[in-house]
């Protein structure tokens, strides 16, 4: 028997690889001849990086970049196995994380570290850019990420305009004659599972800014300076962004690379399954284990376990979701592919001993699911 185990980190817990591991040993633990093959799984947020480079093979690495206050900050990206594809999350360089809670404001943090680690990333010959866009701390439209790579920013005298937030509104011309040449033969697909525009009332400052430290009237003020910033894109490069989907991701860096790099925005959890070659290892699977920290109606929404079971569904393979908890509106997720729901919650419990005995629960939890799986499997059969 074949199982495939490919579950989401359970976010501010437990990594993707150690809920993989444990839900391995729970089901080692009924039968150890069952074959497991462990995938862990991410959708561009927070792990995208180690899910990565753990399911599809590569390399950790580290490099000094910018952050997104101009200090200097260690940031991890991968290099996968193919030595071709290089994965990186845009909040290890220019995340919230970063900031200080009384230095939170995003007119002044800028996104230059992220294209730093693209940088690194064409330094060491990838020509394929995984680029997870989550957990920003900044708000510039990508100018920060484009300015590392040669593009110029200059205002109305021809001068240089700084690469902040609040920069933005001074921009009139975009000089795109230094943009390292690499770029061009570069694919540069971008996690983005949100559907904002550029600017507006569902834009990037307005709906995410005061995450990020704004106020209102700052708000006010990044709305405009992305206004200005899209206008100027139209002119100097004739590309239209302000009303594409998902533009107004990680303050506008979405827009950015589309603009500046001609990257190209796609479902986390679809490049992620790509990635690892999920479809490959669907084969000859009798069964697929995901889950995540909490289950609920929002999972459906480009969320990792409903990305696997819409990719197992097409194969006819069972999936079980396995997660942290259970909420609201969950049934939703049965058209969907998934065909049980369970919560490591298998007994009454305080959240806090369901967080610290996780692992321990996971493993109990998937000893049981594979025992139950295993019995209708031969009950099926001899029937």
């Amino acid at each position: 028997m074949k199982i495939i185990v490919a579950p989401d980190s359970f976010k501010g817990n437990q990594s993707s690889l150690a809920v993989a591991n444990a839900i391995e040993r729970g089901i080692k633990n009924f039968d150890p001849l069952i074959e497991v093959v462990k995938i862990p799984m991410a959708d561009g947020g927070e792990g995208t990086v180690e899910a990565a480079a753990a399911a599809a093979g590569g390399r950790i690495m580290t490099a000094a970049v910018t952050g997104p206050l101009g200090s200097v900050v260690e940031a991890e990206f991968a290099v996968l196995a193919d030595g071709n594809t290089a994965v990186i999350e845009m909040a290890a360089a220019s995340g919230l994380p970063l900031v200080p809670d009384h230095l939170k404001n995003p007119e002044k943090t800028s996104t230059v570290g992220t294209g730093e680690l693209i940088i690194h990333a064409l330094d060491l010959g990838c020509k394929k850019i995984i680029l997870g866009i989550g957990g920003s701390a900044t708000n510039d439209g990508g100018m920060g990420a484009a300015s590392a790579l040669g593009v110029r920013f200059l205002d109305s005298k021809g001068l240089e305009a700084g690469l902040t937030g609040e920069d933005m509104v001074s921009v009139a011309h975009i000089d795109m004659s230094s943009l390292d040449p690499r770029i061009l033969n570069t694919e540069i697909l971008v996690a983005c599972d949100v559907s904002n525009p550029f600017y507006g009332p569902t834009g990037a400052a307005f709906v995410y800014g005061s995450q990020k430290g704004a106020t209102k009237d700052q708000v006010t003020a990044l709305d405009n300076g992305l206004r200005n910033l899209a206008a100027v894109i139209e002119k100097s490069l004739g590309k239209k962004i302000a009303d594409i989907p998902g533009t107004g991701a990680a303050g506008g860096l979405g827009g950015g690379l589309i603009a500046f790099l001609g990257a190209r925005l796609q479902s986390g959890i679809e490049l992620i399954l790509e990635a690892v070659n999920f479809e490959n290892a669907l084969k000859n699977a009798h069964l697929v284990i995901t889950g995540e920290g909490k289950t609920d109606f929002q999972t459906a929404f480009g969320k990792v376990p409903a990305g696997v079971a819409a990719a197992s569904k097409k194969h006819g393979i069972p999936v079980v979701c396995f997660s942290g908890a259970l909420g609201k509106k969950i049934e939703k997720l049965y058209s969907l592919g998934i065909t049980a729901l369970f919560s490591t919650a298998n007994r009454e419990m305080t959240l806090d001993f369901a967080i610290q005995n996780s692992l321990k629960l996971l493993e109990e939890g998937a000893e049981n699911i594979t025992r139950l799986f295993c019995a209708g499997k031969t009950v099926s059969e001899s029937s």
